[in-house]
């Protein structure tokens, strides 16, 4: 169909600037963030990544003035741990040191100054903890630390901040990510007085602490059980990306993408409710996906799904949340449909590149059901729902694929669940749309009667070429490409509605001949640069009229023979009023007897229901006002020929 709304044209220009390397910042990339270099076993020297070291044993380096303390736990391997106590259960840690190589004077700052330092957290931590030592500060000045995940922090954008000369800044279950740290040095009086003297330099040390937890387990306790699901590449996918995930465990088969989730699940008698988390990795050059997760249960679920990407999901800090009962459907990157008592069906779409997990709350008590769950990276959504095809694309820097339906004739939305018009619909208007151009027959018939050949051609091709554009553009059956007879059908009714104007004039076949030529570069011109126009039927109206003053000016100007005028000044002016007066009344005498204007009335009603139909045409009622539009114009050129 014609959409006439109201078009813009936006451009867009995206300009990212950076500097060359992640160690240096600022807008002039001369500030540097410091890199910590990690001494521990030579293979391990320099390292940034604190989670992703192997730790086999312990040692301390001691520079001449700072010293750096790093404790975390590690999943890869058993060193030597010892019980830490909780409230109600122990959790099995690990202590190792870490010492980082500074120089003599990285921490050392004056008032203003800002240092930032980052740490890369590759898997789920428990904790995260900055403490400041060894420093003097004066009562009014504080070690203020800003933290934020994979971007720099600033005194007022940042995820966390405290006052690390007073207390240890703690961050529970931090995100996976590069975490960046600024230290700034705040003097409270000189925010308040800015005549006040700088601070001499203070140098300090902090400890960084990472921990985690072991043997599989995560939670603010180590209590819940963690896996990591393993993505297994579809056979024949429609996009490069689609893919499965399980679990790396024998309880799972790889050759199924579904996997029982009672086999899972948490088994703990310290809280009414437990959770089990799943880990599943988007890769690089997949955000155009999305990831589609489902439970079927043979009885009532009563399990309750929170996802969160780059962190542990709880009841507090989650990214989307699904039950049975109620969902976050706020975000328009979120989906949850054809969900029923025992099933839960949702999709996150554009997913964003990087380790997602979905935490699955469930009660305590042991359950006789029998619940599948199956996790997927897919390209379109429920592959376009069966009425479209999904194809797969990549964006201009040619480093992501994205997907999107290509739905029929039918359907419509993003995954082509959105009916815009019924088969029986579909039916009705393609007759209405096809057959309504069957109206060209009346001026085609009147051109051949009257043996004027040139107007029964573009009458009768019009017509055609309209019907055929129409099948095409309802999905019946096209001829030609879509473009070509959407081209033709623009065109010669272009041609068509000028032509009437020109026929009007009864001129010598040689001039209309010329006008048509001219008139042929001209409609070509407006179909080929933009069809669909509203603009184009103002204009080619204009053409049609000026065409008609030109051809009456050449019939009136062969009827009477103009005498030239002397060149002698005739003063004798009131002699000529009535010569002026005779030629009014015989030019209103000659279009008296020239016109039939019961037809010409009729042509002009005709045509103001054309252009009322053209008016009224909308997206929902296009079919029926654009085949009133067929019959009205090709009726009123009918009247205006007779």
């Amino acid at each position: 169909m014609i959409s006439r709304g109201r078009a813009l044209s936006v451009s867009t220009s995206i300009t990212v600037e950076g500097c060359p390397t992640s160690a240096l910042w600022g807008p002039y990339c001369n500030q540097t963030i410091e890199t910590i270099g990690c001494s521990q076993f030579s293979r391990y020297n320099n390292s940034r990544d604190l989670l992703g070291l192997t730790i086999n044993t312990r040692k301390i380096l001691k520079t001449k003035e700072n010293t750096r303390r790093t404790s975390f736990l590690s999943r890869s391997n058993h060193p030597i741990g010892h019980q830490l106590e909780s409230n109600s259960t122990s959790v099995v840690g690990v202590e190792n040191l870490i010492t980082c190589a500074i120089s003599n004077d990285s921490l050392c700052l004056r008032q203003g100054d800002i240092k930032f330092y980052f740490l890369d957290i590759v898997n789920q931590a428990l904790q995260f903890e900055i403490t400041a030592a060894n420093f003097r500060l004066s009562q009014s000045a504080s070690l203020i630390c800003y933290l934020r995940c994979n971007a720099l922090p600033q005194r007022d954008l940042h995820d966390y901040s405290g006052d690390i000369s007073s207390a240890p800044l703690v961050i529970k279950l931090p995100n996976i990510g590069r975490w960046y740290i600024a230290i700034e040095i705040l003097n409270k009086t000189q925010m308040r007085n800015t005549t006040a003297p700088m601070l001499d330099t203070i140098c300090f040390s902090f400890d960084w602490q990472v921990t985690g937890c072991l043997n599989g387990k995560t939670g603010t306790d180590c209590l819940w059980e963690a896996y990591v699901l393993q993505r297994v590449p579809k056979r024949n996918p429609s996009v490069p990306f689609e893919s499965y995930y399980v679990p790396t465990d024998e309880r799972a088969l790889l050759e199924y993408s579904h996997f029982s989730l009672e086999k899972f699940l948490t088994n703990s008698s310290f809280e009414q409710f437990a959770w089990t988390y799943f880990f599943l990795d988007v890769p690089q050059g997949s955000a155009g996906a999305l990831i589609h997760v489902q439970l079927k249960s043979d009885k009532e679920l009563n399990y309750e799904l929170y996802s969160k990407y780059g962190g542990l999901p709880s009841n507090d800090s989650w990214d989307y949340y699904a039950s049975r009962t109620s969902s976050s459907n706020s975000s328009v990157f979120y989906s949850l449909q054809n969900s029923t008592d025992s099933d839960m069906d949702l999709s996150i779409f554009y997913a964003k590149e990087g380790t997602w997990c979905f935490g699955v709350k469930h009660p305590n008590y042991t359950s006789n059901s029998q619940t599948y769950m199956s996790i997927s990276l897919q390209g379109c959504h429920r592959n376009c729902n069966q009425k479209g095809v999904c194809h797969a694309s990549v964006d201009e820097s040619g480093l992501t694929f994205y997907s999107f339906c290509t739905c029929d004739r039918d359907h419509g939305g993003f995954d082509c669940s959105d009916e815009l018009v019924s088969p029986n619909g579909h039916i009705r208007q393609s007759v209405f749309l096809i057959a309504s151009n069957a109206a060209a027959i009346l001026p085609a018939f009147w051109a051949l009667r009257q043996k004027a050949f040139a107007e029964w051609i573009l009458y009768t091709s019009s017509g055609i070429s309209s019907a055929l554009y129409h099948s095409c553009d309802v999905g019946t059956w096209c001829i030609l490409s879509f473009r070509v007879l959407q081209f033709l059908d623009f065109w010669l009714s272009f041609m068509a509605v000028v032509g009437t104007f020109i026929y009007m004039a009864t001129i010598k076949e040689a001039s209309k001949r010329a006008m048509h030529t001219a008139v042929f570069i001209l409609t070509a011109i407006l179909a080929a640069t933009g069809a669909t126009r509203s603009a184009n039927i103002g204009i080619v109206i204009a053409i049609g009229s000026f065409g008609l003053l030109i051809g009456w000016i050449l019939e009136f100007s062969t009827a009477r023979r103009f005498v030239c005028c002397s060149w002698r000044i005739n003063l004798n002016v009131p002699h000529r009023w009535p010569n002026l007066a005779a030629l009014f009344w015989n030019t209103l005498e000659m279009l008296n007897k020239r016109f039939r204007w019961l037809y010409l009335l009729f042509g002009l009603i005709t045509l103001s229901f054309a252009a009322l139909s053209w008016k009224l045409e909308s997206n929902s009622s296009y079919w029926i006002w654009h085949s009133m539009w067929h019959i009205t114009i090709y009726t009123s050129s009918f009247f205006f020929l007779c």
